[in-house]
């Protein structure tokens, strides 16, 4: 029999915890099968809760014994935690339970990972550790000792001693249980300091597995950067004696934020110019980032319920995007977080998992970190931000962290530090928290007697999320540019309120060209009908970087389409604009080779699919093919030489000078190696001596079919290095040929080294196969009988990755009735599976729907 059926949790339901925690001491005597945790709490009933049943979370727990004010007692027991009858009045708890580490495959709570004792608490694990109150508005102050025959033993907040086999901890900041860490193995510190503006010192420790030594540094230069942005623009200094990174192999998520003591995915923290590429470094720095702005926006400030994810993480996010901004290119990073959003969270408002950024109900918490709560909840911080302006809203945000410094709050306590700051009324701007969908913003232009009209209508799907959708306010950046090129209008906000208004602009000498959602100001679907020479003018002209790069992508995509629809041939406007705009040497090199990107394949079935059209994967792949060859064929001529230019006498630089250079240069060889065969691919792979070069020229290679020989040189010189590997397996079935994709997948499951237990290793495999649009949607339906088998095996050892996998079938409905029902046919076989976990049921019962 499958576990029971999850019950639904609603937002309206929430009430307070019935107890106050004053203070938690723990415990831990460590052993892999045996670990003992003892705790003692010290409750006091919640002056504002009338809820008085004393409920424990607990799962998976062996209980020793326990206690009320030193006197044994005896709880009722079930597999969701205990409960107990209480004194009405304060009192201490104290339990003993029996957990095994070592068993503990779903990486949820306390586990082990290559010897090493780590812990994942966020969202719901802390209750698979001890019986407790695990809900974020239960907040506290810890001290925790650790007995255990390791050399490094770490918990939160400060050390307070420290001897062999025992070391013992105290957080004077309270927090909820999903912060609370743990960790315990053979590690080496990374050690560098930090002094912050009031003139602390703040010691600062990457820990990592002996033979990682060496992929340290850049982390910690990030983390230093990190902090230093964070008193500059947001004004927040650290507030303990000690910040501790730990590398850990195995981990769900790329990192977490627990208080002090940050663990993080191996691949998200460690990195060397040999065996991380330039993107790796783009995203560690990221990453960072983003776990300690959390010290602040998560930590310090956390969510009342969970409901209120996006309060910490969009925040988190936007702040984070921020700083890639700064420490980067900010036209590059900005148009890479729209290709993110519109790949991954438009796909989710678009299908059967749409949700508001908060959303009203969950089944299963662990499903709902999504790039909705995530991607559009940022989204939604960059609109406020842009409507009230940005010295008001780093004046908000000073309000907000004095006022609720300590508290676990909610989206109404957000807004209202911002009407109380601003004076301005945010009622309706709240819609984007409560409503499901992206909204569609369609323009049209009336022009007369040197005056410009722009009509805007908006709408918004209706969904099962939001049957009724209301006008939302979308803040829209407009300009306008002249036939000469010039800007006649600089950027200007619009704020859209209606479901349909109307601006109008005077005194204009002739018809200028709309530049309209100027840096993407707000998440929506922009339907301007423009011509393709008005498109052309403004990705020769517009000032916007954003704006810029969308007219050549949608000239591509109109052009795909014609392909796919008419059999047309690449269109040689576009051609010649990209031509124009990628040999413009005064732009940024990085911005120049995402110009030469094209719509992702599930793009253009999207808009297939919008547009009343059955899409077929294989066509898309075979047009999408001839595009990449046509504009091979229009930079033969000045794609060596751009290659060339683009090559670095000097050591290698994870910075954005570089990195931009090196993104051109191997774009260029992309379309050499298309028309000019694999020569130079081979002499870059043969030459290099950093990890971008080397797996940029060997991708090439696998392309033209010509990589077996570098393929296997690649595995021997690597084979040593677990990060690396995960990039050899993933690259094969990237690169694969759309027949050949899931089988290149299934033999790499039988590689020796293909750890499926491990999720990088996992999502190496087969989160590449969900990414090859035309491998994955084969005729054949082999790839989904694959990726359901394998999905079953995993499930009952770690139900947190089977879910997100199961995100790969999401977008199931817009395709040909035989694919629908092979993969209703795998939906179905999965859903039958006994004992089937709750993470996984929820999904795959939203995803297939009826």
């Amino acid at each position: 029999m499958r576990d029971a059926a999850p019950q639904t949790i609603y937002l309206a339901d929430y009430t307070p915890f019935g107890y106050v925690i004053d203070d938690v001491a723990l415990t831990f005597t460590l052993d892999p099968h045996h670990t003992r945790v003892k705790s003692r709490i010290a409750f006091r009933p919640n002056p504002e809760s009338t809820e008085r049943r004393f409920f424990l979370h607990g799962e998976g727990l062996k209980l020793i014994g326990a206690s009320i004010d030193g006197a044994p007692v005896t709880p009722e027991l079930s597999d969701e935690g205990l409960t107990c009858e209480v004194p009405d009045a304060p009192f201490i708890w104290e339990a003993e339970v029996e957990i095994d580490p070592a068993g503990n495959t779903a990486l949820e709570g306390l586990y082990m990972s290559n010897g090493m004792y780590c812990t994942q608490c966020e969202a719901e694990g802390f209750r698979k550790i001890t019986y407790y109150p695990d809900r974020p508005d239960v907040m506290a102050v810890f001290s925790v000792t650790i007995n255990g025959p390791h050399p490094v033993l770490l918990s939160n907040g400060n050390p307070v001693a420290t001897q062999e086999h025992h070391a013992e901890w105290h957080d004077p900041w309270p927090k909820p249980s999903y912060l609370f860490a743990l960790v315990a193995g053979d590690l080496i510190a990374h050690a560098d300091s930090f002094t912050t503006r009031s003139g602390r010192d703040v010691a600062l420790n990457l820990y990592v597995r002996p033979g990682d030594e060496h992929k340290c540094a850049f982390g910690m230069q990030a983390l230093k950067a990190s902090m230093r942005w964070d008193e500059h623009v947001y004004g927040r200094e650290y507030d303990l004696d000690l910040f501790n990174i730990v590398a850990v192999d195995d981990f769900n998520m790329g990192a977490m934020e627990n208080k002090g003591l940050n663990i993080f995915n191996s691949s998200a923290v460690l990195a060397s110019p040999e065996t991380a590429t330039d993107a790796n470094f783009e995203r560690i720095e990221a990453i960072i980032a983003h776990e300690y702005f959390h010290n602040w926006t998560g930590n310090r400030i956390t969510c009342r319920d969970w409901f209120q994810l996006c309060l910490k993480e969009g925040l988190t996010v936007y702040r984070d995007s921020q700083f890639t901004a700064d420490m980067r290119s900010a036209p590059v990073k900005r148009i890479s977080d729209v290709i993110d959003l519109r790949a991954r969270q438009f796909a989710e408002d678009q299908g059967p998992l749409a949700h508001p950024v908060r959303p009203e109900s969950f089944q299963e918490i662990n499903n709902f970190y999504t790039a909705t709560v995530y991607e559009k909840g940022a989204e939604v911080i960059g609109m406020l931000k842009r409507l009230v302006g940005d010295a008001a809203y780093y004046q908000a945000l000073d309000l907000y962290f004095d006022r609720h410094d300590g508290d676990a709050a909610t989206i109404e306590d957000w807004l209202k530090v911002f009407e109380d700051s601003t004076g301005r009324d945010l009622t309706q701007f709240k819609r984007w928290y409560s409503q499901a969908g992206t909204p569609r913003v369609k323009v049209t232009e009336t022009w007369q007697d040197g005056s410009l009209t722009l009509h805007f209508a908006q709408h918004i799907p209706p969904s099962s999320a939001t049957p009724d959708p209301q006008p939302q306010v979308i803040p829209v950046a407009l300009g306008l540019v002249g036939p000469n090129g010039d800007e006649v209008l600089e950027t200007r906000m619009l704020e859209l309120t209606e479901a349909e208004q109307s601006f109008r602009f005077d005194d204009l000498g002739a018809r200028p060209v709309a530049s309209i959602l100027r840096d993407f100001s707000a998440p929506v679907v922009l339907e301007h009908d423009l011509s393709d020479d008005e498109r052309a003018h403004l990705l020769a002209h517009d000032s916007d970087p954003f704006n810029r790069w969308e007219q050549g992508r949608i000239l591509a995509r109109q052009s795909l389409l014609a392909m796919i629809r008419e059999n047309a041939d690449p269109d040689r406007a576009y051609l010649d604009g990209i031509h124009a705009v990628v040999s413009d040497e005064s732009l940024d090199p990085a911005y120049r080779a995402l110009m030469l990107g094209l719509p992702s394949q599930s793009d253009l079935a999207t808009a297939l699919h919008d547009a009343g059209d059955v899409p077929d994967p294989a066509a898309i792949h075979k047009v999408s093919e001839a595009m990449r060859d046509a504009l091979a064929a229009r930079f033969a001529e000045i794609a060596p030489r751009i290659y060339q230019a683009c090559q670095i006498d000097a050591p290698y630089r994870p910075d954005a000078d570089q990195a931009g250079r090196r993104s051109l240069g191997n774009a260029m060889l992309s379309l050499i190696t298309r028309h000019h065969g694999p020569a130079k691919a081979q002499a870059q792979f043969d030459a290099a001596d950093n990890m971008t070069q080397q797996l940029a020229a060997l991708a090439n290679l696998i392309r033209a079919e010509a990589g077996d020989a570098a393929l296997a040189a690649f595995e021997s010189q690597w084979q040593h290095d677990r990060l690396v590997m995960d990039k050899w397996f993933g690259l094969q079935v990237l690169e694969a040929k759309p027949d050949d994709a899931a089988d290149v997948a299934e033999q790499l499951t039988r590689h020796a080294d293909f750890n499926w237990k491990n999720p990088n290793r996992f999502r190496a495999v087969f989160g590449s196969l969900a990414a090859h649009h035309a491998g994955f949607h084969h005729v054949s339906g082999k790839g989904y009988r694959l990726l359901a088998d394998w999905l079953i095996r995993l499930d009952p050892v770690n139900p947190q990755t089977t879910a997100r996998m199961c995100a790969a079938f999401q977008t199931w409905a817009r395709y040909d009735a035989a694919r629908r029902n092979m993969i209703r046919a795998e939906l179905d076989r999965i859903l039958a599976t006994p004992k089937l976990s709750r993470d996984t049921t929820e999904m795959l019962t939203r995803i297939r729907g009826t």
